[in-house]
């Protein structure tokens, strides 16, 4: 079982940065690759990046690549996605996810993870 808290969102001015953390509760989180998803109100829930259990595999979604960084602290049990150059349609609601799967290019669906976050927003104004 592995429980997850994010944090680090709130309102920004489009061009500005913000860092989301994810905290994760359990002894294997070394084990999960780790995701970031977002949802916009009235939208699909979207990927947005991940990262493979020893940190040196990621994946980006294309409107981010460049932009986003992921990034992870195995012996904090903590994922970090890093925004800058942010744009008002990146508002959404951020989710981090852990998923127990073999990493590969499915990494960028929802059904791949197993565990998620509540959620935190980000709000990118014009």
């Amino acid at each position: 079982q592995v429980q997850l808290v994010e944090s680090g969102g709130g309102l920004v001015q489009a061009g500005g940065s913000l860092r989301l953390s994810c905290a994760a509760s359990g002894r294997t989180f070394s084990s999960y690759a780790m995701g970031w998803f977002r949802q916009a109100p009235g939208k699909e829930r979207e990927f947005v990046a991940a990262i493979s259990w020893s940190g040196g595999s990621t994946s980006y979604a294309d409107s981010v690549r460049g932009r986003f960084t992921i990034s992870r602290d195995n012996a904090k049990n903590t994922v970090y996605l890093q925004m800058n150059s942010l744009k008002p349609e990146d508002t959404a609601v951020y989710y981090c996810a852990a998923g127990a799967g073999s990493w590969g290019p499915a990494v960028v669906s929802p059904y791949e993870y197993d565990y998620w976050g509540q959620g935190t927003q980000v709000t990118v104004s014009s």
